[in-house]
């Protein structure tokens, strides 16, 4: 087994998650459940003693507009007074939860990397493992000292529409669809207004990173899930709106590939363009 570079163990976690440095950060949120305060109210039932609370539509999203997707990038600058608000400073160590496979966590992991902050973690396993595994929640709010983080970002690890639309086809770039198999077909769309998925796109469903307990593969078991991109010299994942692509990105750089990037507009962008190619069935 090899060691996971950008996750610790709920037991890592609870032994050292009083650590003066450490900020813990609860994103639980019901996406796609049509009831948007759920993890906050799942938040003020009870979180991890100490944990403070970030909101993917409020906290780590943009508002929507015509183009975008559905959960636009927030503002870099609001977001920064946002994690300095929380006590993160470019010097925390942040370990992110949710209770919905890691997929928040993994969002708010991508930002602070793509903010230039590297001391970032999700937490293994979701907050109900926490929770039924006997370690201590509270609904005490947390005390919270205010921080300054100055955010440097990462434009390198974005792509935009017209950046995927370009790279159709191009050899040695290969586009990565992280949604369910019958979404990536065309068989079915709940969310969207047109099924289907980008032309070339190879579907890995985002919750196949995780094994069947949950727990995040190891990174042997990542490297097997994507053995067919080693020759990939350039890897972009999407989903539905930037968000379950994440957790994608994240076993991508387990499994050792470098140049992963995140196209974060994805599928709700994709077809808020009326010209934009759309495929289905498998590639």
């Amino acid at each position: 087994m090899m060691v996971l570079k950008h996750i610790v163990s709920q037991n890592w976690l609870f032994e050292h998650g009083t650590a003066e440095n450490i900020v813990i950060a609860d994103c639980r949120f019901l996406l796609g459940h049509g009831n948007e305060s759920a993890g906050r109210e799942a938040y003020a039932a009870d979180h991890i003693p100490g944990a403070v609370y970030f909101d993917l539509e409020q906290d780590l999203s943009a508002a929507k507009s015509e183009h975008g997707g559905r959960h636009p990038l927030p503002d870099v600058e609001a977001l920064a007074r946002k994690l300095g608000s929380a006590g993160i400073s470019n010097n925390s160590t942040v370990i992110a939860y949710d209770d919905q496979g890691g997929a928040m966590a993994s969002r708010f992991w991508w930002l602070l990397q793509y903010l230039g902050h590297k001391q970032v973690y999700v937490l293994d396993g979701v907050y109900s493992q926490w929770k039924a595994a006997g370690y201590p929640v509270t609904d005490e709010p947390p005390v919270v000292h205010e921080a300054v983080f100055e955010p440097n970002p990462q434009p390198s690890m974005l792509v935009s529409m017209e950046e995927v639309k370009s790279r159709i086809g191009r050899p040695g770039t290969v586009l990565i669809d992280s949604r369910e198999e019958r979404r990536y077909e065309g068989l079915e769309e709940a969310i969207d207004p047109v099924a289907g998925h980008i032309p070339s796109a190879r579907n890995r469903f985002w919750k196949d990173s995780l094994n069947e307990q949950g727990s995040w593969r190891d990174a042997e078991e990542q490297q097997r899930r994507f053995a067919d991109l080693q020759s990939a010299d350039e890897i972009i994942v999407y989903c539905g709106s930037g968000v379950t692509a994440c957790p994608n990105v994240i076993a991508l750089q387990e499994a050792g590939f470098q140049n992963v990037k995140l196209y974060s507009g994805s599928w709700s962008d994709w077809v808020s363009y009326k010209d934009n190619p759309v495929a289905t069935g498998k590639e």
